[in-house]
């Protein structure tokens, strides 16, 4: 079980907001000037990149990133990225881990706005969201946005050539909540519907972020998981809903977690207004009571409907795992308000 590889000196906006390019939501890399050395796809991986000593492809050292070839002409490489959603770009990362003498000397961002289904063309109008920046090998570069548009592609340029190992998109996805249906069920607490993890008491084995990905977990590593607790208490973790909302269904996911699954789980929830995310720690503690504890059992999808109090519009929950363990999906299935 591998430890997250996450960087402790990341600034906020990668944990407020969710990686429109992240490939498992659905961006896709769609076109580069050229990826002779390793392909543009592998730039979007959700995964830290690594570095494989020893190991070569028929293009030459094995790079996990995006890598274009020496560049003899004028000009510079760049790749067209579609985002997983719509959204506002509030931050980026630019990681050039384990690229030391193959990084670009500089970089920058343009965004575009297409319509749904569309792709940018030899018309399409883009707008810088990041000048050209000096990079440095091996290293992670963030940068905030403050550009209040929002984007459906970005293109990455790169000054002359060189490899980025991954390319992070951190924003918040733009939802017509106004037109929205209010009988449907949506998940508030869908990542890609803009849910968040405001904090978590401990991520030792994996970020409680993972709860808020679509689909089921695809292994142990895809999920949130806290170290063996060896004193009183029990884990938390507390959820920003996508929007507010009246919670009518529950899903707690337990997939791969066997042996290291939490005995039981709870859930506590609010309408709150006003204070900061780190206000809520505290707050959180005396939230009433939307779901009692529950016994939970390994590798397994619990749904909790009748068990649910009536609560009415909540805008955060906290979710408790009683005392530790590893959980790969919560779903809050509610109507908006």
């Amino acid at each position: 079980m591998a430890v997250p590889t996450t960087d402790p000196n990341a600034p906020n906006f990668t944990r407020r907001y969710v990686n429109l390019a992240d490939a498992r939501l659905g961006a896709e890399a769609l076109e580069a000037s050229d990826d002779f050395f390793a392909p543009k796809a592998r730039m979007l991986n959700p995964e830290p990149a690594v570095f494989i000593p020893g190991k070569y492809d028929d293009h030459g050292k094995w790079m996990d990133g995006w890598e274009t070839r020496r560049k003899r002409t004028a000009g510079h490489d760049w790749c067209v990225v579609k985002l997983a959603r719509a959204g506002v770009v509030k931050g980026v990362d630019i990681d050039t881990s384990h690229f030391t003498g193959n990084f670009p000397p500089a970089a920058s961002i343009e965004a575009a706005h297409v319509a749904a289904g569309a792709a940018p063309d030899a018309t399409t109008q883009w707008t810088e969201l990041v000048a050209a920046t000096t990079l440095q090998g091996n290293s992670h570069h963030y940068l905030d946005v403050h550009d209040g548009s929002a984007c459906t592609h970005i293109r990455l340029n790169l000054f002359p050539d060189g490899g980025v190992a991954r390319l992070r998109i951190y924003g918040e996805p733009q939802i017509d909540w106004a037109s929205a249906d209010r009988n449907a069920l949506v998940d508030l607490a869908a990542m890609d519907n803009g849910a968040y993890v405001v904090a978590a008491n401990n991520q030792h084995f994996g970020a409680a972020s993972n709860l808020l990905m679509p689909g089921r977990g695809v292994n142990m590593g895809d999920g949130w998981e806290t170290r063996r607790r060896r004193e009183p208490g029990n884990d938390w973790a507390i959820v920003a809903l996508a929007h507010r909302g009246t919670i009518a269904k529950i899903e707690v996911d337990t997939a791969y977690f066997k042996g290291n699954y939490p005995d039981r789980c709870s859930l506590q929830a609010a309408s709150v207004s006003g204070g900061t995310d780190s206000s809520l720690v505290t707050q959180a503690m005396f939230w009433p009571t939307l779901l009692a504890e529950q016994k939970l059992q390994m590798d397994n999808q619990h749904l909790f409907e009748s068990e649910l109090a009536a609560l009415g519009p909540v805008t955060h929950v906290r979710f408790n795992i009683i005392p530790d363990g590893g959980v790969s999906r919560l779903r809050l299935w509610g109507h908006i308000e």
